[in-house]
């Protein structure tokens, strides 16, 4: 992907990368990719999100015993929320945590796409395993994984990647 593309373009051609080259992911473009997710917007901009970067060879082992979706990337992102620092509605009670951490980590993984980093989100892992291995302590949640790296010369995107449903059966206006 080129830098500097339209929204559009770069949306529809990033794609789950699960094969990654061996070159390692540089802290300068670590910092550029986190700072996307830092200015993603959030509930009140509470900005509850903590995110913890995994790119050093014992702390990748202690990611494998969270998940097996880690595709041997040389780098990942661990997307928690502060469960006490959440904006609450009122009416049920319902936290924007998850939500505002989806949007961070969907911040990052389009920057990084437009980077050239290719990454997957992964929601396959076990948070018990993720709470241990990384000691998060009491009010973060993790929410969700990205791991990345430099897409391998043969990496390509899941068979279906370009295959969506037509949008009159997702889409509708004013009313259901």
């Amino acid at each position: 992907m080129q830098k500097g593309m339209g929204f559009l373009k770069l949306a529809s051609e990033r794609y789950s990368v699960r094969k990654f080259s061996r070159d390692p992911v540089p802290r300068e473009v670590i910092s550029t990719i986190l700072k996307a997710g830092h200015v993603a917007p959030t509930a009140c901009n509470l900005q509850p999100q903590r995110i913890l970067v995994i790119d050093e060879a014992e702390s990748l082992e202690r990611l494998k015993k969270c998940t097996r979706f880690h595709f041997d990337a040389p780098a990942a992102l661990l997307v928690c929320c502060h469960r006490g620092e959440c904006w609450q509605r009122k009416q049920d009670g319902k936290t924007s945590g998850e939500i505002d951490a989806g949007i961070v980590a969907t911040h990052m993984m389009l920057e990084a796409a437009a980077l050239g980093v290719g990454t997957t989100w992964v929601m396959s892992f076990s948070p018990e395993a993720v709470r241990e291995e990384f000691r998060l302590p009491e009010p973060i949640d993790p929410v969700a994984l990205l791991v990345m790296g430099y897409p391998a010369e043969d990496a390509k995107p899941f068979p279906s990647h370009s295959e969506f449903r037509p949008e009159e059966e997702l889409v509708v206006y004013n009313r259901f």
